[in-house]
């Protein structure tokens, strides 16, 4: 991976799989044979008009947050320090498809590449210690948190996904050790290691966004979030509170009618369903609430189109999603661009798998600019100080990877 300026390594960590929708472990792409970046302008069209008159050929790359000013009236003006463009994918020359049942598929000029990786020793550069600092004091938070929840008595959303970043404006990683640091902490379905020239995004997401396989799409959100407890009967009551919290409940359920809403845009009619509601799912640092929502998708409706309708996702914006996403730009302090974006693949046959860019780290090595962003739901409901504790529980692993 480290000799190539654009790679993508999309890995499911051997952990647990919502549904178990998917029959791949891992996928490495390296190399470039054609690519196409955001203009920030008719960026959505550009992609729909590639994938459209795509050879049979996987395309890897991602869709930053921002990509949501080119759906709807909205804006950005917060300082974007990592510097990505909107929208990045690129056809691999090389191309590795590792499959759960242990087949694999290759796709190189070179005959041998497996084993030439195997007989790769992996190279560790030393680097520089980080001093990671939050953007928004814990004042500061609980005092936005505050104003949100004005916002929702006043009928504004019901519910807003508000993040905050912490940084590093002197950073030199080794990326790639960090992430596999990144994965040991918290392994999960949707991790990703993404480099794109100077820009490195390392991706511990267990929720996915949109997949769409044959002619079903599949989303998974997730809303509710609580610690892995010391032994088997805490955790097991720590899931039980999860459950039975109406909190959580709520919020997950304000999101999957969110979500049921966006795919009936591209869906036939009557084909949305609830494949599973409140599921708790546990990973390393903690149980989450999990549900999955499933359409059949139109026969007139393209990949990227079907992508679009549901663009940004309902839970990492909140409800309404229009004024959520307005608010959000009042309230925080940074762009997010790729965070709250999506990072995945279309395959030859147009099907897509597609994550949630959270749980990431963003490294400009050229900018030695080192940043990650955390967030919560929050609703009237709310304690702002349960939700800083919930965001700092969500910082854990990557505070813990950049600081090894």
């Amino acid at each position: 991976m480290r000799s190539f300026e654009v790679c993508c390594m999309l890995d499911n960590n051997e952990s647990i799989n919502a549904l178990n929708l998917t029959d791949i472990e891992c996928i490495i792409a390296a190399g470039v044979k054609t690519d196409i970046k955001g203009a920030g302008i008719g960026d959505w069209n550009l992609l729909n008009n590639v994938i459209k008159s795509n050879e049979p050929d996987y395309l890897f790359g991602y869709l930053s947050y921002d990509l949501k000013n080119q759906i709807e009236k909205l804006e950005s003006n917060h300082l974007n320090q990592i510097g990505l463009d909107e929208l990045y994918f690129f056809k691999p020359i090389h191309l590795i498809i590792i499959y759960r049942n242990g087949s694999y598929l290759l796709q190189s000029p070179q005959s041998n590449l497996i084993e030439e990786i195997l007989q790769t020793d992996a190279k560790h550069f030393a680097s520089h210690q980080v001093q990671i600092k939050p953007k928004v004091s814990r004042e500061k938070y609980i005092k936005n948190v505050q104003a949100i929840q004005q916002h929702i008595i006043e009928g504004d959303v019901y519910e807003l996904n508000y993040c905050v970043e912490f940084f590093d404006e002197h950073a030199r990683l080794d990326a790639y050790h960090v992430y596999q640091k990144l994965k040991q902490f918290s392994p999960t379905p949707f991790g990703a290691f993404l480099r794109v020239y100077d820009n490195f995004i390392l991706c511990a997401s267990p929720e996915r966004f949109l997949k769409k396989k044959g002619k079903t799409l599949y989303s998974q959100p997730i809303k509710g979030t609580i610690k892995r407890g010391n032994s088997k009967d805490e955790d097991q009551q720590l899931i039980l509170q999860l459950l039975n919290s109406e909190k959580e409940r709520a919020e997950n359920l304000m999101i999957v009618d969110l979500v049921r809403n966006d795919l009936a845009r591209s869906s036939e009619i009557g084909s949305v369903k609830v494949e599973e509601l409140f599921s708790i799912y546990t990973f390393s640092q903690v149980h989450q609430m999990i549900s999955t929502v499933s359409s059949k998708i139109n026969e007139n409706t393209s990949a990227v189109e079907a992508i679009k309708n549901a663009f940004p996702m309902g839970s990492m914006t909140g409800a309404p999603k229009v004024m959520a996403m307005e608010l959000i730009e009042k309230y925080e302090t940074t762009k997010r661009g790729l965070y709250s974006g999506a990072i995945g693949y279309f395959a030859p046959n147009k099907d897509f798998d597609f994550n949630v860019v959270i749980r990431s780290i963003q490294y400009n090595a050229n900018k030695k600019y080192v940043s990650f962003e955390v967030g919560s739901a929050i609703t009237f409901d709310s304690n702002a100080e349960h939700e800083y504790e919930e965001c700092l529980l969500k910082a854990q692993a990557m505070m813990r990877a950049l600081a090894e």
